[in-house]
């Protein structure tokens, strides 16, 4: 197993696009959503923004607060944009794969952010030979084949463009004149749609609509091409294909809890999770407490169903950002150990119930459980509120087979590598029980 404290799946990419009536607005809605989605990632972001005559953008290595110092540049302005917050699930880290990525030819001038992965990339490549790409990310593929399948409209390129993609996506896209979204055929990855007064939103969590004062819409169907202009919002195209079959780890930690995702309000799902989790796996404890953040909710939920008291074990240092999106190994260890730190009070001498939202590799909750002896816990019982993963996704997830503990160990293996006295994770049917009746979503990770 590689040597990696990563313990999470990176976040996927956040993409917002606004059509907007008024130039001033615009600037401070495109920073305020990327801020909301910098969860979603932290490698790199950038806007673009159309005044109608011309499509103009600013991108950077960094946060949102670092690329932009609290300001979009004022040189910047139009009725249109997009933005991006990435993670590199394919490519590099640098500036050129930042995103948004642009097409300035006079027929086809747009500006595109792309969130999830494209897996015939390969493929398509080949079948976009005449054209040289300066990326190596796979929202390239996506801008080259609509730039070649581009006749009369970009309504019909972005058509037969889609249909040639395989896995799981969500785009904003501006013209001049038009703000356009699309999501895959199953509806891999969130897109929603809604309206801030006179302006229409589309982000991939409806807490940025929240964020900006607006009013939620409804979410982007799967395989679905939305255009919006000055008539209002229209349906180019619905895929066949309309099952939706949402990323479960969109609701285990990918979304903020203060998100609706596809109908579902995630912090009830992980507040469901954690009363799951319980029942599945009673312990005897004196407290329960969470890996901050993404353990929070589901923590709540395993003290009302136990009612053993919840308390807080970890102090953690926000201004780190997340150790489970830094570049590498080594980065994400230094990470660990600079931000948890263990109130010893709250622990010390007693039985401890930590509850996480997931583990992948298994590392990182081996060192939270060394530190929570080095405090003085009197015993340790791990319990993830979330089901084990044997097996890698290639929708937009950078790990292998033999990377995950979860295939390469059985439970009691785990228990010991991580050196917790007891281990326990929520069933697949623990999980779905968090959802709607009629939610479906995609579980195989977790086959």
């Amino acid at each position: 197993m590689q040597t990696d404290c990563m313990d999470k799946y990176k976040e996927e990419c956040g993409v917002v696009g606004i059509f907007s009536t008024n130039k001033i607005n615009l600037h401070s809605s495109l920073y305020s959503s990327l801020i909301t989605l910098q969860h979603r990632g932290q490698d790199s972001c950038g806007v673009a923004f159309s005044d109608k005559e011309s499509i103009k953008g600013y991108k950077g290595v960094g946060l949102v607060n670092e690329v932009f110092s609290r300001h979009i540049p004022p040189n910047l302005n139009g009725y249109l944009g997009v933005g991006h917050v990435r993670y590199s699930t394919f490519g590099e880290i640098n500036l050129l794969n930042a995103q948004p990525i642009f097409n300035n030819n006079s027929n086809c001038n747009i500006a595109l952010a792309h969130n999830g992965n494209i897996t015939n990339i390969l493929k398509l490549k080949n079948e976009l030979k005449e054209f040289n790409f300066n990326t190596t990310s796979d929202s390239e593929v996506i801008l080259k084949l609509i730039k070649k399948h581009y006749k009369n409209s970009i309504e019909e390129s972005l058509y037969s463009a889609i249909n040639k993609l395989d896995g799981g996506f969500s785009c904003v896209l501006i013209t001049k004149n038009e703000l356009f979204a699309f999501r895959d055929r199953n509806g891999i990855r969130p897109l929603c749609i809604g309206k801030i007064k006179d302006d229409y939103i589309v982000c991939s969590e409806s807490c940025v609509i929240d964020i900006l004062g607006g009013e939620f819409i409804r979410d982007v169907l799967p395989g679905e091409i939305i255009k919006i202009d000055i008539y209002g919002v229209k349906t180019i195209n619905t895929s066949s294909l309309c099952k939706c079959m949402t990323c479960s780890f969109e609701y285990i930690y990918f979304s903020r809890i203060d998100s609706i995702i596809d109908g579902v309000n995630v912090y009830n799902t992980r507040f469901k999770s954690g009363i799951n989790l319980y029942h599945e796996h009673p312990v005897d404890a004196d407290v329960v407490i969470a890996v901050p953040e993404s353990g929070n909710t589901s923590a709540l939920g395993f003290s009302k169903a136990s009612s053993i008291p919840l308390t807080t074990g970890f102090v953690k240092n926000n201004f780190l950002g997340r150790s489970f999106i830094k570049p590498s190994p080594c980065k994400r260890y230094e990470t660990v150990n600079l931000k948890l730190n263990v109130i010893k009070e709250n622990v010390k001498n007693k039985k401890v119930v930590v509850v996480d939202d997931s583990i992948i590799r298994g590392t990182t909750c081996k060192k939270i459980v060394s530190l929570l002896k080095n405090a003085g816990a009197k015993e340790i019982h791990y319990r993830v509120a979330s089901p084990i993963v044997t097996s890698p996704c290639c929708l937009g997830i950078n790990t292998s087979k033999s990377e995950l503990i979860g295939s390469t160990m059985n439970l009691n293996e785990i228990a010991n590598f991580i050196g917790t006295d007891s281990l326990g994770y929520l069933s697949i049917s623990g999980f779905l029980n968090t959802l709607p009746k009629n939610k479906t979503t995609c579980l195989k990770c977790f086959l």
